[in-house]
């Protein structure tokens, strides 16, 4: 599967906080999208169940179940992500919840504009185990 907008970017040049800029976007959209297949529902409770998925504890939870599958170069990318230093501080969730969930989204960041959605794909498979 190609990305939505094929302009030309490498993902190698970006920095951690931005590939989580998109990896949020992505991740988002991958939950929408599965609940909407899941079940015609309001969009209210669509919406609760999204953002159920997709805060911090979710992310932290998810990463922790697909480490032991992630490439040598995947486990580098996220740890970028996690160690970027950030100015916000979570109300919900721990600093180690928030930077846990930074990585993965730098990782799903890269992983899309790298054009490799089918990894983001195994990788959410492996989580739903």
């Amino acid at each position: 599967m190609e990305r939505l907008c094929n302009e030309n970017c490498n993902p190698d040049m970006l920095s951690p906080l931005t590939l989580a800029f998109v990896g949020d976007g992505v991740f988002d959209l991958f939950v929408r999208e599965q609940l909407v297949c899941q079940a015609n529902c309001s969009v209210g409770k669509l919406n609760k169940q999204k953002v159920d998925r997709v805060c911090c504890q979710k992310q932290a939870n998810f990463i922790n179940k697909v480490m032991p599958y992630l490439t040598e170069n995947e486990e580098l990318i996220y740890k970028r992500g996690r160690n970027a230093h950030t100015s916000h501080t979570p109300k919900n969730a721990s600093s180690a919840e928030y930077h846990a969930a930074t990585g993965l989204e730098t990782l799903f960041g890269y992983l899309y504009l790298s054009g490799n959605i089918e990894r983001i794909r195994e990788l959410v498979s492996i989580s739903n185990k």
